[in-house]
């Protein structure tokens, strides 16, 4: 039997083009695990792949996304961004939201010298003790948020503090932040009384008990998701809150504020997102882009995922390149316009300037809000440049 083969000329195959009319993107995050917060995320980030592709691209190049989940595990994200950076030739890798996890896939670019510019997690270690020439990182970072509460907790003038938070990096970290902070800021004697809790495990009741027994003057808490609404929910049954101030990080965001409803606190002093009350131009046009989209309002996550994508799109523009050197270069000192005003990714060490909101809780009609709020620019509670060389020894 004679076998017959088909020239076809090589015009006619159908060759992939997108790697030349691409640049893809690697986004790895807990999506599984931190929904509350990563399911906005990834609609902001989508809404600017959106407008940043819709105006022609960067340099005449869509972006592309691969996202991949890291089970908020670092072991899974390092595979993940192997596995990106391998096989799906991305120019970059982003995002990640659990302080370990950023902290592991940092190390990872700086092994790989590819560049990382992670979104979310807040361990300072990040761009500061642990930072190196391929990691960047967005969101004000744990010390620079509590250093926007520990004015409000130093006027508060109490002398037992207890502290409660996650058991891991973060909360390891912002701990030992606003005890020392609070130390240089608060004239008289402090004490703290601390409380740490598995991440997504607290045992709540046992918590807001030892803190009862002890006789704090007030908290610091740390909780965030699931721990937080436990912790709220015993200390409001315990009376833990009644007459005692709490100083509390990231909990005026509306990820937990949804789901605390009617349980929210009164009076905390909080960081967080008063998405409803910003109207300056750029969040105004942000906030009615994306109730357009999703016919929903805007959360914290939303803002992060939508500025990391518009930082990448403009640094991509100014280097001209993915080439990594240039991309470095071009992120030294970048400017770009995000829902919050104009950050500045600082060369010094790769820490962006956004900032965060900053004032009380309260409920209105059922649900929980920020009032007597205030922006913090992320500039004014970053060190200097001569800090910068004693806490980033590279």
């Amino acid at each position: 039997m004679k076998r017959f083969l088909l020239a076809v000329p090589l015009a006619l195959i159908a060759l992939p083009t997108f790697a030349q009319n691409t640049i893809k993107i690697g986004e790895i995050n807990s999506y599984k695990a931190q929904p509350a917060f990563l399911e906005p995320y990834k609609k902001g980030w989508e809404l600017a792949i959106d407008e940043v592709n819709k105006a022609g691209g960067v340099n005449g190049k869509k972006l592309e996304t691969i996202f991949r989940d890291d089970n908020a595990t670092p072991g899974d994200a390092v595979r993940a961004a192997e596995e990106l950076v391998s096989r799906e030739k991305v120019a970059l890798i982003s995002g990640t939201f659990l302080s370990n996890v950023g902290l592991a896939v940092g190390d990872f670019a700086k092994q790989r010298k590819v560049l990382f510019v992670a979104s979310e997690p807040l361990s300072d270690k990040l761009t500061w003790a642990n930072g190196n020439a391929y990691t960047y990182r967005l969101r004000a970072n744990t010390a620079m948020q509590v250093r926007m509460l520990v004015p409000e907790a130093a006027k508060l003038n109490k002398k037992r503090w207890g502290i409660v938070y996650p058991n891991y990096e973060y909360g390891q970290s912002a701990a030992n932040w606003f005890k020392k902070s609070l130390i240089s800021a608060q004239t008289g004697g402090v004490e703290f009384i601390e409380q740490a809790a598995p991440l997504g495990k607290i045992d709540a009741g046992s918590v807001v008990q030892a803190m009862l027994d002890a006789k704090v003057d007030a908290v610091f808490n740390v909780t965030f998701g699931a721990d937080l609404q436990k912790f709220v929910r015993e200390g409001n049954t315990r009376g833990l809150f009644k007459d005692r101030p709490v100083v509390s990080l990231l909990s005026g965001e509306p990820e937990y504020l949804d789901t605390l409803k009617d349980e929210t606190p009164s009076g905390w002093i909080v960081t967080g997102y008063p998405w409803a009350e910003i109207n300056t131009p750029e969040h105004k046009a942000f906030r009615s882009a994306y109730e357009a989209k999703y016919k929903d309002y805007p959360r914290l996550g939303s803002v992060v995922g939508y500025a990391t994508v518009k930082s990448i799109a403009a640094m991509l523009k100014k280097a001209g390149s993915t080439d990594v050197a240039k991309m470095q270069a071009a992120m030294k000192n970048l400017e770009v316009m995000s829902p919050f005003g104009k950050i500045t990714w600082r060369a010094q060490d790769n820490q962006s300037t956004m900032g965060a909101y900053v004032g009380k809780l309260a409920q209105k009609d059922g649900k929980g809000v920020m009032t007597q709020w205030r922006y913090v620019d992320g500039k004014d509670v970053q060190p200097t440049d001569e800090d910068v060389k004693r806490l980033r020894p590279l």
